[in-house]
């Protein structure tokens, strides 16, 4: 892991706004892991509260919790299926995510989307999306409209590495690189395009190698190191900001667990040695360790951060099934045709 943390000034005294950044950073990591058990919970209860399929984001919660922690709420990301951990890096309140996978009408999409659609325009969160590659032409748009409407703001795509090689990609990569837009392309590579790895379905050695020739600078990183992802987030947003144009990290990661359940898992045919090895490197934990170890906080406060997280979790699914179904006549409002 890197021994370098943007919120550390060298051997400098440790500030308090860096440890209220390092203690923020692994309260949401914490809450992305959390947030999916509890919801996975559910998915393998008898009774059924949560319907529709889950594509669940443990292990990769570095990813989002160092790419988030680099953006204002007035940048934009997008998604995908495996959004979770996205919509609570960019500030999504867990209640209306509880209530949305529930069907309820106060979840973001009044309980009509479920787990692969949520998006909250307000925090800049563009929405989740259940078709391989499809965010990455949105995200170009509203990178286009951020440069025609003149802000500094940037836009964030997340992908992964089944992604890569479909045509969305290299058409976006073209149109980001031709007008210098303030796009930010990240792909959370977890080894898995469902039970695909990469090199099967990949040229390139790296999903990275595929921006170079549009001249788009590119960052590989270790996944599961947040201070990485931060590092690598920040000199790329420097870089949109700027006006210099897309930039693309690669974020190699590990998805822990199958690529979606309706219910409980199947066996996972994995090889289990590759897979607890992965383990061993949890993010979440090695991030608390760091943080004990650069005197960015305490076992104590590590504690207090998990246990606000469950009662938080606690709360939103207090408020999921406290919260009302929407009526039959509400079906077919906020369609656009």
């Amino acid at each position: 892991m890197t021994q370098e943390l943007p919120i550390v000034a060298g051997d400098a005294a440790v500030s308090s706004t860096a440890r209220e950044r390092a203690t923020g950073i692994y309260r949401q990591m914490r809450l992305m892991r959390r947030f999916e058990e509890v919801v996975l919970d559910f998915m393998a209860a008898e009774v059924r509260e949560i319907q529709g399929p889950v594509h669940p984001y443990v292990g990769q919660e570095a990813v989002a919790a160092g790419v988030c922690a680099a953006l204002t709420q007035q940048d934009k990301l997008i998604s995908t299926h495996r959004g979770h951990g996205h919509c609570i890096g960019k500030g999504a309140r867990t209640d209306r995510m509880m209530a949305e996978l529930f069907g309820k009408r106060t979840g973001y999409c009044k309980g009509k989307g479920g787990s692969m659609h949520i998006a909250d325009f307000d925090i800049g969160m563009l929405g989740a999306n259940g078709i391989v590659a499809a965010g990455l032409p949105i995200a170009t748009g509203a990178a286009l409209a951020e440069v025609l409407n003149g802000t500094t703001n940037v836009v964030v795509c997340m992908f992964g590495d089944g992604a890569a090689a479909a045509g969305p990609l290299h058409e976006t990569l073209n149109i980001a690189a031709l007008s210098k837009l303030p796009m930010i392309f990240v792909c959370e590579n977890n080894g898995w395009s469902v039970n695909t790895q990469p090199d099967v379905s990949l040229a390139p050695e790296s999903v990275a190698a595929l921006a170079e020739p549009y001249g788009i600078p590119s960052r590989i990183v270790d996944g599961n190191d947040v201070n990485a992802v931060l590092a690598a987030a920040e000199w790329a947003v420097a870089r949109a900001r700027s006006g210099e144009g897309p930039s693309m990290i690669e974020a190699r990661t590990f998805r822990r667990l199958g690529h979606a359940t309706r219910g409980p898992f199947p066996p996972d045919n994995r090889d289990p040695e590759i897979l607890r090895g992965w383990v061993e490197r949890d993010p979440i934990d090695h991030f608390a360790q760091f943080i004990v170890d650069n005197r960015l906080g305490d076992t104590a406060g590590i504690e207090a951060a998990n246990r606000s997280v469950e009662e938080e979790l606690v709360d939103s699914v207090r408020f999921a099934r406290e919260s009302p179904f929407p009526e039959a006549s509400e079906a077919f409002e906020d369609f656009f045709v």
